[in-house]
């Protein structure tokens, strides 16, 4: 691997896991990622995995048949592979909730084969404001 191609794999990630918002440096070396600048093995976990295989919750809205609440918010109840998500969000404009749902209510079940249900957000449509 030349110099050039050591750099250009290197990467820099900041840990969201917790507040001290560690800048860890990752690069691969013989087949493995090697992680400096992390406080904690969460840290080194979390760039791993925010590398491999990044994962991301959504939050969004979709359309409602209500005059008084044209939209609701919604969110994903876990995360979905960060590859996913605009697919999700491409079928969640498809959706137009005609019921008066509340919040916890599951608005699409296993949204685009992930696994994971979107829930609504808010109990706007129960009690509009």
């Amino acid at each position: 691997m030349t110099e050039q191609n050591k750099q250009a794999s290197a990467r820099e990630i900041v840990c969201i896991v917790c507040p001290n918002g560690c800048r860890i440096q990752c690069k691969e070396t013989d087949g493995q990622i090697v992680c400096n600048g992390q406080k904690c093995l969460r840290g080194k976990e979390y760039a791993i995995a925010e590398l491999t295989h990044p994962m991301r919750s959504l939050t969004t809205s979709v359309r409602t048949v209500f005059p008084d609440s044209p939209v609701v918010s919604v969110r994903t109840s876990g995360e979905i592979e960060k590859s996913k998500l605009i697919d999700v969000a491409n079928a969640l404009g498809q959706i137009v909730v005609d019921q008066r749902i509340k919040i916890g209510d599951i608005v699409a079940e296993n949204i685009c084969d992930t696994g994971i249900n979107v829930i609504c957000t808010s109990d706007r449509l129960v009690h509009p404001y």
